[in-house]
Formats: structure tokens, sequence, C-alpha cells
């Protein structure tokens, strides 16, 4: 059964019908608790079937050519070490969690990593640090990470401090809720409430003026604020859409109420002084885009439980900050 309704208007942004969700999650009884466990997916006919891409779309996945990585590079630099470095999560379903019993990382973000991983070295082989959203800027400057795969938005404020190849997905802000409230419907009830939120997201800057008055608790994972929300530490949870529905499947205990309220645009971070390796970057973006493997990971993903087919990509540099 599908869980997300999904539709696309403007410039490639995504409205995503969360009440949607809320209705689909409590009807299919889907979940697990606190997502210490993969969850079951309805997946996409020969995409995996069960929420995982299919091994015929890495087969098939371009690969760069010498002259495309020139000596002394980044790119020569991970080639010559085998594997891509990246910073993400292992706990967001649909996106990036380690499967409990074959130990892989699944989801549209740990996907795309990989076939990064491919174009650069023949080989889906990607090592993954585990990181909040507060230290991302500071393990890119330091070169601790080759690029951040993690829902990583784009903003201007953030651009000044790291670089972004993409946008490659877009979504938006939404509100989280223990699945007995019946008292909060959108984010204009969060106004005089105690909001919980993921430290250094757009959610901190956003809320003042969509919900005047509501008060600020920031956790810096995921797992740490969703784990706050059922232990009614805060009235609600504002995060991107996409981790709130991941995290309502696997947490039986909440919900996603209303429409998204922003429109975000993700990048993958890099290195602010390697503009070499973001041009990389943006040029494979494009050729999996043209090619149809950035739609197949998509319907083999987040697909899975949405309706539809893959929505077109947002265009490359289209995000101010991008």
């Amino acid at each position: 059964m599908s869980i997300l309704k999904m539709s696309f208007t403007g410039r490639r942004s995504l409205a995503l019908t969360a009440t949607a969700v809320a209705v689909a999650l409590a009807a299919t009884g889907c979940g697990g608790d606190s997502g210490s466990s993969a969850p079951k997916l309805p997946g996409n006919p020969g995409l995996g079937g069960d929420g995982v891409v299919a091994q015929s779309v890495y087969d098939a996945a371009p690969v760069a050519t010498d002259a495309d990585i020139p000596a002394g590079s980044t790119m020569d630099a991970i080639r010559k070490r085998g594997y891509l470095n990246i910073g993400g999560s292992l706990d967001a379903p649909l996106l990036a969690q380690q499967n409990p019993v074959s130990g892989t990382i699944e989801g549209f973000d740990a996907d795309m990593a990989k076939l990064l991983a491919k174009y650069i070295i023949g080989k889906p082989e990607v090592k993954t640090t585990t990181i909040g959203t507060q230290t991302r800027e500071a393990m890119l400057q330091a070169k601790s990470v080759d690029a951040v795969f993690q829902t990583y938005t784009i903003t201007p404020q953030r651009a000044t401090q790291v670089a972004f190849a993409g946008p490659y997905l877009t979504s938006g802000l939404a509100v989280g809720v223990r699945k007995d409230d019946t008292s909060i419907k959108s984010v204009k009830d969060l106004a005089g409430k105690t909001v919980i939120v993921g430290a250094n997201t757009p959610a901190v800057t956003a809320l003042p003026s969509a919900a005047p008055g509501s008060k600020q608790i920031a956790f810096g994972t995921d797992p740490q604020a969703l784990q706050a929300l059922l232990q009614k530490r805060g009235d609600a949870y504002v995060q991107d859409f996409t981790l709130l529905a991941s995290g309502a499947k696997a947490n039986p205990g909440m919900k996603v109420v209303g429409e998204p309220f922003t429109t975000e645009a993700y990048g993958i971070g890099l290195n602010r002084e390697d503009a070499q390796f973001k041009e990389f970057v943006n040029n494979w973006l494009k050729k999996i885009q043209a090619d149809g493997t950035w739609a197949k990971v998509w319907e083999g993903t987040l697909g899975s439980v949405v309706e539809g087919g893959a929505p077109t990509p947002p265009a490359l540099g289209s995000a101010d900050g991008s």
C-alpha cells in the first residue's frame, strides 16, 4: 500500500500531502520500536521489491573515465584510496539505515553515495561516518570526510562554510506529533508550544515566524529528537517531511500532521575550497539524471512508499547557495 501522496508544481518543488501519511500509517500499522530495525516496505516491482535498489541499477551505473579524474585531484585521491568517505546517518529509514541482518546501509542518500563511489572508483565502496547536524560543516572544513549525504538543506548561510553540489532532492519542513494528539493539526497550532527541532536545521530559523511564541528544544540527531517527542519532552517535532515520514513509519506512536510549510532543497555537502570536486559531482548528477539512474534510485527507496512514478529531479544550481 502506498503511504505518501505526492504532487509536483512550480520550479520542480514538491508538495507532500502529510495528512495522507498519518491516515495510511494508522491503517497499515507499519512500524518497529524507536527505529531499531529496518521497516518492511511495499517496494516497487523490478526495483528490489522491498525498498532496496536492485543490483542491476548498480551494474548499469556510469563510471568516470581517466580523463575525468585529473592527477592530484580529490577524485584521484578517492580512487587511489579505494573508497568514498562520507558523513551520513545509519538510522534514517528510506534515506540511510543500516540493515540489521546484512549490515549494509540502504536508502536514497546511501544509494546515491554508493553510486558516486562507483563513478569514481568503479565499485560502490563507501565508508560512512555518522555525524550530527551540528558537526557537518566542521567535518567538511577539516576534510574528515569527502562529502556529506544527509538530507543536507542548502542555505546561503551554510554556503559560506561549505560547498553544495545539486540540489539532488527537494522536500519541506513539516510537523510530527504523538499519535494520540488531536490538538495540533498544522504549524499554526504550535504558537506558544514547546517544539523539538534538530540542532542547526532550517526549523530553528523557520519556527519563530511560522509559530510565534513557540519555545524550541534542540537535539543533535533525528533519533534523539523522535525519542524526546515520544517521551513528551515537547509538544511537536518540526523536521524535514521525509525524515518525519520515515520516523512515523518506524514509530507507531507518532504521526505527521498538516502539509509542509516550506520548500527545502537538498545538496551534497563538499569542502568549500574544492571547486573542481563540486563541478565533478554536478557532472555526475547530470549523467545519472539523464540516463534514468536517479529515477530508479528514487523509485527503489522513497518511491517504495509513494504513489506514482519518480518526480523530475530538481535543476542543478537552482537553490540559493548551490
